[in-house]
């Protein structure tokens, strides 16, 4: 059996340390131990339940659970895997089509093309779609820095980037980066800024539509990893929306440019995003009308 220190522990579930420390001295974490005045915790060990009663599942997320179970065709969880891989895999360059797209989700093969298609772009699609099965899944979970770098390693999982040893799927980056011309977070800087972002996150009781935009704008500004940072970046918009009973939104291809200019004027002109966001926030709440799903 592997053990881990209280400092590690809370870090991995996102928690400060003298919680992880009265966890384990009331019991509440199996096979925690001291040693003097130091706790072993069992490598595997999970975060206690709160005695909270959990909050009462949005209908949407109750919605797309039973689909994503029976895999139903025609659905909004259908409808969600094939719009939101497209869009945000299309913001990034991925050269496939809406149709192509949907070819791949409905069938599991590409079609017929006359053109050339980038095998990166294909299976970064199906990973995507894979990226959405875990959010549905982990939807209520709190973030932590070891679930953003799993939806970071199913995303970019046996693409060419994984076959570069200095890439680090799965892992925060190892070579400095920067996006729309801007520096980012230096590497040896990530995890303590990623530590800080999720705490200060996570410390917010209830989340708000602005509190989601804005760990989004600030995830993207420390750019925690070496590539695929849009993407995880919106998938957790998408999942924290679905826990906080926030109508979700997927930023389309008509939008990207007010995407971009928002995440670049934030902090300066909030209204920028905040705008963009809930023109995208309507049309989504169409969809749900159409579907028939409460908001």
């Amino acid at each position: 059996m592997e053990y881990i220190s209280v400092i590690q522990f809370a870090e991995k579930y996102g928690i400060s340390e003298r919680t992880a420390r009265n966890y384990c001295a009331n019991g509440k974490i199996e096979g925690a131990f001291l040693t003097g005045k130091t706790w072993n915790i069992p490598s595997d060990a999970t975060l206690p339940k709160r005695g909270a009663k959990k909050s009462k599942v949005s209908p949407l997320l109750q919605v797309l659970r039973e689909q994503k179970s029976s895999r139903l065709k025609g659905s909004i969880y259908h409808r969600i895997q094939i719009d939101l891989t497209y869009n945000s895999n299309h913001i990034e360059g991925s050269k496939l089509t809406h149709d192509q797209t949907r070819y791949i989700y409905e069938t599991n093969t590409i079609g017929i093309t006359s053109d050339a298609i980038n095998v990166d772009d294909i299976l970064e699609t199906v990973n995507h779609f894979r990226c959405i099965d875990f959010i549905i899944d982990h939807a209520e979970e709190r973030l932590t820095e070891d679930m953003i770098k799993q939806i970071h390693q199913l995303l970019k999982s046996g693409t060419s980037d994984s076959r570069k040893d200095w890439f680090a799927v799965g892992d925060y980056k190892r070579l400095p980066n920067e996006v729309g011309g801007m520096e980012t977070c230096p590497p040896e800087e990530v995890h303590r800024q990623m530590k800080t972002l999720l705490s200060e996150y996570n410390g917010k009781k209830q989340k708000s539509f602005n509190d989601i935009l804005d760990f989004h704008v600030r995830f993207e500004q420390i750019h925690p990893f070496q590539d695929g940072n849009g993407r995880v970046g919106r998938l957790l918009m998408f999942k924290e929306c679905l826990a906080n009973h926030i109508v979700p939104f997927i930023i389309t291809d008509d939008l990207k440019l007010f995407y971009y200019r928002g995440l670049h004027e934030w902090g300066h002109v909030d209204g920028f995003l905040t705008d963009t966001c809930l023109t995208a926030q309507d049309q989504f709440k169409a969809l749900l009308e159409h579907f028939k799903i409460p908001v």
